[in-house]
C-alpha cells in the first residue's frame, strides 16, 4: 500500500491530509497560520504540528509517505522557496514538492491538468498553467505591487465608504447602519474618533457587510463589488494572455471566501464577461472542495503520473475538511 500527504498552509489555517492510494482518508491535522511571511516561527510550528497530527492518526512515519505536496501561502518567488524548502525538509518526508497554494486550489477545482485560478480570500492572487506546462503567477504581493481586493481591502472599503458618506464626500449608504451595528457604535462620529485615537483597523469580517448591503440594492456596496470583480477579471486575462491560452478549453477556478461564499453574482459576472471576450472556450467554476485535496491529487500524480478514478471520486465528495471521516488502514 502507498500513502500520500497533502498540505494546505494559508494565512489563517493549515490543513494536512494523509490518504492511501485509493483515496481513503487515514489522518488529518489542523493548525493555524502557515504563511511564513507573517511569522516564520509560528508558520513552522503550525505546519509541523498539522503534519505530525495527520501522521499520528494514520499510524505512519514520515519516511513511509510515498510523496507529499505542500501548497504554501507565501511561496511566490525563489527567495521564498530558499526559505521554505529547508523548513519542509526538516519534516522528514523523503519525496516531496513545495508549490504556491494557488496551484493546489487550481488542481482541486478542475479535472484538467491546466487552467487558471483566481484566489480572493483575505487577499488576492492569480495563476495559471497552460497545456505545455508553463506556469505564470500574477499578483499576490499587496496593493503597492498592483493588487486590489480580498477581505482585508473590502473591509477597509466598507469602513471608508461609511466615513465618506458621513463627512459628505459620498452618497448615503446602507453600509452605515450595518457597520455601526456590527462594531457596536451609536454613531459614525464616535466610531471615527475611537478608530483614529486608538489606531484601529476594521476587522476582516467586516467585508461580509458589503454583500449584505449589495443584496439590498445599495449602490455604494455594489460599486465596491464591481471594482473587485473588474480587478480579478484583469488578473485572469493577464494570466491567459501571458500563457497564450486564448484558444484553449480550460476552467477558471474561483477560490477563496469572497468569490465562493459571497452572496452576490456581481464579482463572478464581471470575471466571466471579461474572460469570455478573450477566451471563448473557458468556463468559470467555483471551487467546491478543500484545496488540500488538490495537494493530495498532485502528490499522487507526481509519484505515479496518473490519478486513479477511485482516489478522485472518493476525495472529491469531501466538501469541508472538518467533516472528513477517517478510515482504518487495511
Amino acid at each position: 500500500m502507498k500513502y500520500y500527504l497533502g498540505v494546505d498552509a494559508g494565512g489563517s489555517k493549515t490543513y494536512a491530509l494523509v490518504t492511501d492510494q485509493s483515496g481513503r482518508a487515514l489522518g488529518v491535522g489542523i493548525g493555524g497560520n502557515g504563511n511564513y511571511q507573517t511569522g516564520y516561527d509560528i508558520a513552522k510550528h503550525n505546519i509541523t504540528t498539522a503534519v505530525a497530527e495527520a501522521l499520528v492518526q494514520a499510524g505512519l512515519e514520515p519516511y513511509e509517505i510515498e510523496y507529499a505536496v505542500f501548497g504554501l501561502a507565501g511561496a511566490d518567488r525563489e527567495t521564498d522557496y530558499n526559505i521554505l524548502r529547508p523548513l519542509i525538509n526538516e519534516l522528514g518526508v523523503p519525496r516531496h514538492e513545495v508549490v504556491c497554494d494557488t496551484m493546489i486550489a487550481l488542481r482541486a477545482g478542475t479535472s484538467r491538468p491546466h487552467g487558471v485560478v483566481l484566489i480572493c480570500g483575505s487577499g488576492t492572487n492569480s495563476a495559471g498553467k497552460n497545456p505545455q506546462g508553463e506556469f505564470y503567477q500574477c499578483g499576490g504581493f499587496s496593493y503597492l505591487f498592483g493588487d486590489f481586493g480580498g477581505g482585508g481591502s473590502l473591509a477597509e472599503e466598507v469602513f471608508r465608504s461609511v466615513i465618506r458618506a458621513w463627512d459628505g464626500r459620498e452618497q448615503p449608504t446602507l453600509l452605515t447602519e450595518l457597520l455601526l451595528s456590527y462594531l457596536n457604535y451609536e454613531n459614525v462620529c464616535a466610531m471615527f474618533n475611537d478608530y483614529l485615537d486608538h489606531n484601529k483597523i476594521p476587522p476582516i469580517d467586516t467585508a461580509r457587510l458589503v454583500f449584505e448591503a449589495a443584496n439590498l440594492g445599495d449602490s455604494v456596496a455594489r460599486e465596491i463589488l464591481r471594482h473587485q470583480g473588474q480587478e480579478l477579471a484583469k488578473s485572469a486575462c493577464a494570466v491567459i494572455n501571458r500563457l497564450g491560452m486564448e484558444k484553449e478549453v480550460f476552467d477558471v477556478v474561483l477560490a477563496g471566501s469572497i468569490v465562493t461564499r459571497g452572496q452576490s453574482d456581481i464579482i463572478p459576472s464581471h470575471i466571466e464577461n471579461a474572460v469570455q471576450t478573450i477566451a471563448p472556450e473557458a468556463r468559470i467554476v467555483k471551487l467546491g472542495i478543500e484545496p488540500v485535496i488538490g495537494a493530495v491529487w498532485m502528490a499522487m500524480e507526481a509519484a505515479g503520473g496518473t490519478l486513479s478514478q477511485d482516489a478522485y471520486k472518493r476525495l472529491k465528495i469531501i466538501k469541508e475538511f472538518q467533516t472528513i471521516n477517517l478510515e482504518k488502514r487495511g
